[in-house]
């Protein structure tokens, strides 16, 4: 594993991307807020925003740990 980790977590990241997107697209595109007149559209998309910046803060947090854990194994060889 020692020459194609940087492979690995670059395959990784990009599964966790298409995941990411898919998920942004499946769930929260059909979002919608009724109820409060002229700020709906505003309302969802704040929903929206935020739990789209929720996720990129995920995805940050695991290819870190995935990093850490994947270039760990190579030091240590």
């Amino acid at each position: 594993m020692r020459g194609s980790s940087i492979f690995v977590f670059v395959g990784l990241m990009w599964v966790l991307l298409i995941v990411g997107g898919g998920i942004m697209v499946t769930i929260l595109g059909p979002i919608s807020i009724t109820g409060y007149g002229d700020l709906n559209q505003m309302i969802a998309s704040g929903i929206k925003a935020i739990i789209a910046i929720i996720l990129v803060i995920i995805w940050i947090v695991i290819l870190s740990k995935m990093n850490k854990w994947i270039f760990h194994e190579e030091i240590k060889s």
